[in-house]
């Protein structure tokens, strides 16, 4: 089922049976079943043990994939001509947000080309769960900042919870908050669970959905207008508005630009995706099973972008714009940094830059596949938004 899978050597297989350890006693306790949310939670979060809490690399080719940020620096550079005009009408006391900073490649080049922009915040602020990314991020920073840029970092454990005004982003995170799954059954509405099988597997199971998750489905039913079938099986995230709200936290004037993998809602639950978007990756392929190798493999789903825009517009904000990454970076100006970059470096240096470009924009690598949307709350982003607004799909 798995052969074209490498197989992680002993010592990772090792770790991810402690964890895999931990969630059967975590299944036991609970009388036999998780919701499915909370295996995803520890198995991407359990201190010391989850994807994302241990010390694997996870980022570019030594690791399971690569974010648009890891690609190379046209991505960020160009989010910075987005965002810099948001943070020059906010002024000198802006502060910038990065959630889940990665290998710390966004934070170094948004800041360089920041500064070539005269758009610096007050603050750049990183908030990463993980202890082993924090201390990555600032090796990385702090050899590749000068000293007065590297001064304005600083890694938070939690979200401002003071008024302030400025700009959050958030590259690939959504995809890995942890959600519930459901299952339609005649009509009735249950919640996926985790349960253990007579040899000690992890299997699907099912329980009645809980108020919460159930009114988040029949939203989405009424949206849709129409039911979903007998068997059919997807994510929902009821708590996305209330993550929304306590990442902007208290911001009072600023925006939120959001990039992830994902779709429309009508596209998202389309009758025949009817096993929803969840997956794994591992070593750069993906696969779908999400109970092989805890720890080791990435688990995620896509966005639901019509989701994501009802959140941030019950949260107080406008919406700035939606479309696809190749419209949004098209649009701010990908392609003069580019010609800039290639003017700088010789001919393979142009080369890599030329792949860059192609990674980020076809419709057959990210171009497409990557949807970005912002928010705005007493500021103009819409520039960011002029080329392939994509609204009208939501």
């Amino acid at each position: 089922m798995h052969s074209d899978l490498p197989i992680p050597d002993s010592d990772a297989l090792a770790h991810s049976e402690q964890l895999a350890a931990h969630l059967r006693a975590e299944i036991l306790a609970q009388g036999g079943a998780v919701p499915f949310s909370r295996f995803m939670e520890l198995a991407l979060y359990a201190p010391g043990w989850g994807y994302y809490s241990a010390g694997a690399s996870k980022f570019g080719a030594a690791g399971d994939f690569v974010t648009s940020p890891e690609i190379g620096a046209l991505f960020a550079a160009t989010t910075a001509n987005a965002v810099a005009p948001v943070l020059k009408q906010l002024g000198p006391q802006a502060r910038m947000l990065e959630l889940g900073g990665g290998s710390g490649a966004f934070a170094e080049v948004m800041l360089k080309r920041l500064l070539e922009l005269d758009a610096l915040p007050e603050r750049y602020a990183i908030l990463e769960p993980s202890a082993d990314l924090r201390e990555r991020q600032r090796e990385r920073l702090e050899r590749a900042l000068i000293p007065p840029v590297f001064a304005l970092v600083e890694w938070l454990d939690r979200p401002f919870d003071d008024d302030w005004d400025g700009v959050l982003f958030a590259n690939e995170v959504i995809d890995a908050l942890p959600t519930p799954r459901f299952l339609a059954d005649e009509g009735e509405i249950y919640e996926e669970t985790v349960e253990l099988d007579g040899e000690g597997r992890f299997v699907r199971g099912a329980q009645p959905a809980d108020p919460l998750l159930l009114g988040a489905v029949r939203h989405v039913e009424r949206y849709l207008e129409r039911p979903f079938a007998h068997g059919y099986r997807s994510e929902v995230l009821p708590q996305l508005p209330y993550w929304i709200q306590a990442v902007a936290g208290g911001m009072q004037r600023g925006a939120m630009l959001f990039v992830d993998y994902g779709y429309s809602r009508s596209e998202f639950y389309q009758s025949e995706r009817n096993d929803g978007t969840m997956r794994a990756f591992y070593r750069h392929r993906v696969h779908n099973d999400v109970f092989l190798w805890p720890g080791l493999q990435d688990i995620t789903a896509s966005v639901d972008f019509t989701a994501l825009a009802e959140a941030g517009t019950n949260a107080g904000f406008d919406l700035a714009g939606y479309s696809n990454q190749a419209n949004f970076l098209l649009g701010n100006g990908i392609t003069d940094l580019l010609l800039q970059a290639e003017a700088r470096t010789d001919e393979v240096g142009q080369l890599r830059l030329r792949d860059q470009l192609k990674r980020l924009t076809l419709p057959t690598e990210m171009g497409e596949r990557f949807q970005v949307m912002g928010f705005s709350r007493d500021v103009d982003m819409s520039a960011a938004f002029l080329l392939g607004d994509l609204t009208w799909r939501l």
